[in-house]
């Protein structure tokens, strides 16, 4: 439903023969899906529908946050680039968390062994949290 509505959207006639090219792909690939087979039709229509309807709000969320533009959005927005500290953090997530296809991550291709999931090993270090500290306005007024 996504490319379906990409390629109404499009402007120019190379780049709306590029994106229907890629709508009939998808298409014929969910048509030959298992899954997409053994839905009755009243349910694929029921679910296309649904899928047609959040097409039309759907936006990229993560685009601020991931990637060349993440960096230069974040960048433009602070004015002076991004804290060292980030750049850290975002070669730790990249380097022990992303994984390739076959499920390997680019550490464990480097260093030619398995390491622990990454969030796993954070959250073991974590004890409980704190409570949130009361506020102000809300203890002057539980009194």
């Amino acid at each position: 439903m996504y490319w379906q509505d990409q390629v109404s959207r499009a402007r120019g006639r190379r780049r709306k023969a590029q994106l229907l090219q890629v709508f009939e792909v998808v298409q014929a690939v969910f048509e030959a899906h298992p899954l997409t087979a053994q839905l009755p039709p009243e349910v694929l229509v029921g679910w296309q529908a649904w899928a047609a309807e959040h097409v039309q709000t759907f936006q990229r969320a993560s685009s601020a946050v991931e990637g060349r533009n993440g960096y230069l959005s974040q960048m433009h927005h602070n004015h002076r680039g991004l804290p060292k500290r980030r750049y850290k953090v975002w070669s730790a997530l990249h380097n022990f968390d992303c994984r390739a296809s076959d499920g390997s991550t680019p550490a464990s291709r480097f260093f030619r062994r398995e390491f622990p999931d990454l969030f796993e090993t954070v959250l073991a270090q974590i004890e409980e949290l704190p409570r949130a500290r009361k506020r102000q306005s809300a203890i002057a007024l539980s009194d």
